[in-house]
């Protein structure tokens, strides 16, 4: 059968919303079937005949009696469907062969880099510390960072290398200039005086000097308003943001992932930069 003569086009938004996402993650094409049936109304034989399939083996998949498991099988059903490049991602599979249209609503439709949100940072815990023990660079963007890694029992302190010469790690620390009027600035936001602000900030400069000799750090002072705060390990970035009267760690947190195309992950990666490149090296 060729896939050419009668593919499937799904809405762009059925192939957002969570459900149709979990099952390209977990390669369910059961449930990816009985999904394109729900939101394109196409019967098991339409199906088959999309992805060059019998309509027995579709009727196999899609109550669970039959796996697929090849590549090109995969590619195939991605092309009868006309998946968009964001759904062949999260089922494994490269960009699509062939150049679409569909403009820039299209080529917006993100490409699947924010992978998980948590409610607040004390959600994202565990897989930030699992990440940051498995990483080899770790930068970090926050205000005055104590509770990220200026303190002993800190989120990224305890999973700091303390042998072995820090195993290669490379460390970027960046914190808000305590002299700088944004500093001022931030402390009336969150109702703290701009003393104990500035001195949490140097609290934390000061410890993560005693780092110089375990781990390849370096420290940074950024003059500007806070506005993200930003975690990297590797290739993953856990986003947060600050606002008046809201802190970073109360902030919902986003897992996003570095992927061929997506701009989030280059575009915080990019401002890091940017801030050390403009900041005063301390440590």
């Amino acid at each position: 059968m060729s896939t050419a003569l009668q593919p499937i086009d799904l809405p762009t938004w059925a192939w957002e919303h969570a459900e149709v996402r979990k099952a390209l993650r977990g390669r369910d094409i059961g449930a990816v079937f009985r999904h394109v049936q729900q939101y394109s109304g196409a019967s098991q034989a339409r199906i088959a005949v999309a992805t060059g399939m019998t309509q027995a083996r579709v009727n196999e998949i899609i109550n669970g009696r039959r796996e697929v498991s090849r590549l090109d099988v995969y590619e195939r059903i991605a092309d009868g469907l006309r998946m968009p490049d964001d759904a062949r991602h999260l089922l494994g599979l490269a960009a699509s062969r062939e150049k679409r249209s569909g403009g820039a609503a299209f080529d917006l439709a993100a490409f699947p880099e924010v992978v998980r949100v948590y409610a607040a940072q004390s959600s994202a815990a565990e897989e930030i510390q699992q990440h940051a023990r498995e990483a080899g660079e770790l930068d970090v963007l926050a205000v005055r960072g104590l509770g990220l890694i200026g303190l002993n029992d800190s989120l990224l302190r305890v999973c700091l290398p303390r042998e072995q010469g820090g195993n290669g790690l490379r460390l970027r620390i960046a914190l808000l200039d305590p002299d700088c009027d944004a500093l001022a600035q931030r402390a009336a936001e969150i109702g703290e005086s701009t003393e104990s602000l500035a001195g949490g900030v140097r609290l934390t400069e000061a410890r993560l000097r005693e780092l110089a000799g375990v781990v390849d750090i370096g420290v940074w002072r950024y003059r500007t308003l806070p506005t993200w705060r930003l975690i990297r390990t590797d290739s993953t970035l856990f986003v947060s943001a600050f606002d008046a009267g809201w802190e970073g760690h109360e902030s919902a947190t986003y897992k996003v992932m570095a992927t061929p195309h997506g701009p989030l992950f280059r575009g915080f990666r990019r401002m890091f930069e940017t801030v050390l490149a403009d900041g005063e090296r301390t440590v």
